[in-house]
């Protein structure tokens, strides 16, 4: 698997379908953060911790609908409306809400060893940053499993890794290059809404940015997923 073949099929598609797709982000995105003010207007301190993991929830959500989109749009079209999209993505929310979770968990984990690490010496902590990040290479593909083979949490961990397995340096370059395409179009965006004020530049950026980004991303990791299943030529247990 080439990690250029796969960015460049991505922007083939986003140039493509990038109204429909960016529609389903921004949609998302806004139904999220409603939930989250709401969340905070009516439970205070309480609604606010919800709110903060709603919206890391929000992430794989927002993935699920997007990879379930790609899939769609993979023969050159749009079939799926985006109200069918998102409720197809709604049939999975709470395996995506429980994989938001465990990841949250992990890595909150990792943090803290990471740290310890770096406060013992640098290179346990180097070790340590290099595992963490040799593990999300290997899990980088988990939403697309969960969306396509209607797998549960720790399975589709499992089965994230085991395609992964064998081209983990071919993965990383996508997740790398994307990562920094990612970075390119943020750092671009702010330099656009540098006039306004802070408060409206943040906000208005989130949104501009997730909105543009996220179907990239989702592009990118869904179209390694298809690379690498082709690779291993397993067939996926039918999703549900």
């Amino acid at each position: 698997m080439s990690a250029g073949s796969v960015i460049g099929q991505a922007w083939e598609l986003y140039k493509a379908h990038w109204r429909h797709l960016c529609s389903i982000a921004f949609l998302v995105y806004v139904l999220i953060s409603a939930l989250t003010i709401l969340l905070v207007a009516l439970l205070g301190g309480l609604g606010f911790v919800i709110a903060g993991f709603i919206s890391i929830a929000g992430v794989f959500w927002l993935q699920g609908a997007l990879v379930v989109a790609v899939e769609d749009v993979r023969d050159g079209r749009a079939d799926l409306s985006i109200r069918e999209t998102l409720e197809r993505m709604r049939r999975r929310i709470n395996t995506l809400s429980l994989a938001a979770l465990t990841i949250l968990l992990a890595l909150i984990i990792a943090a803290i060893l990471i740290f310890f690490g770096f406060l013992a010496f640098v290179v346990p902590g180097l070790v340590l940053l290099g595992i963490l990040i040799w593990i999300a290479v290997r899990w980088i593909v988990m939403v697309p499993v969960i969306m396509l083979e209607g797998r549960g949490v720790f399975a589709s961990l499992d089965r994230s890794a085991e395609l992964v397995r064998g081209d983990w340096w071919s993965v990383f370059g996508v997740v790398l290059l994307t990562l920094l395409i990612l970075i390119g179009v943020g750092i671009g965006i702010s330099a656009i809404l540098a006039p306004l004020p802070n408060w409206a530049g943040d906000f208005i950026g989130q949104i501009v940015g997730a909105t543009i980004t996220a179907p990239f991303a989702a592009l990118a990791w869904t179209i390694t997923y298809y690379e690498l299943r082709g690779l291993r030529d397993v067939a996926p247990a039918p999703a549900v």
